[in-house]
């Protein structure tokens, strides 16, 4: 069973990687780095799969909001708790919106379409996605990469690779669970 899952990690991993930083992903960053230290994906390709998600997703949040404006999912994006004042402060703070938007959590996704609605023009807003998306994936997959390191000198060099997937899935699985807790506690206290 292990090594059918270790062969379908190595796979796909990365196309996984890939789609979880697509929309907020940080645990799938983390997972990328973790799996780049156990020298299951290459680390500088995990990089480039994780800037590139993340850069692709609010890219199209974005245009999603530039071109759709009055698109029933817009519509329903503009409608949420903090879109007016995402909106409000890219038209403020273009500059310092677009670069910390993605590291605030919740925000994400109302923030690519506020921005995408802004008067900020889309050649500034893709070159100051570029930045922010390259900071976020050295930043997640550094934690993944070093999680990875923790858990080897935590448990030793004596494990076999697939039982060091198997702890990096459920190294994952906390982040993600523990993200999505705290995510959840910090809206249901803002409303």
């Amino acid at each position: 069973m292990s090594d059918l899952l270790h062969q379908l990690i190595e796979r796909f991993g990365l196309i996984a990687v890939f789609a979880g930083c697509l929309a907020e992903g940080e645990s799938a960053a983390i997972f990328g780095g973790f799996f780049a230290h156990q020298q299951v994906f290459d680390p500088l390709v995990t990089l480039a799969v994780v800037f590139s998600g993340a850069w692709l997703g609010d890219t199209g949040l974005f245009l999603a909001g530039r071109r759709f404006a009055d698109h029933p999912r817009i519509v329903s994006y503009r409608a949420r708790p903090g879109f007016s004042h995402a909106h409000n402060l890219i038209e403020r703070h273009p500059n310092l919106f677009v670069l910390s938007n993605r590291f605030i959590y919740g925000l994400r996704a109302i923030g690519g379409v506020a921005a995408g609605l802004s008067s900020i023009p889309v050649a500034r807003f893709m070159a100051l996605n570029a930045i922010s998306a390259a900071v976020w994936a050295c930043l997640f997959v550094g934690i993944g990469y070093f999680l990875g390191e923790g858990a080897q000198r935590l448990i030793g060099d004596e494990m076999v690779k697939h039982e060091r997937l198997l702890i990096g899935i459920g190294i994952s699985v906390a982040i993600a669970i523990a993200g999505l807790w705290l995510g959840h506690r910090y809206l249901k206290k803002r409303n």
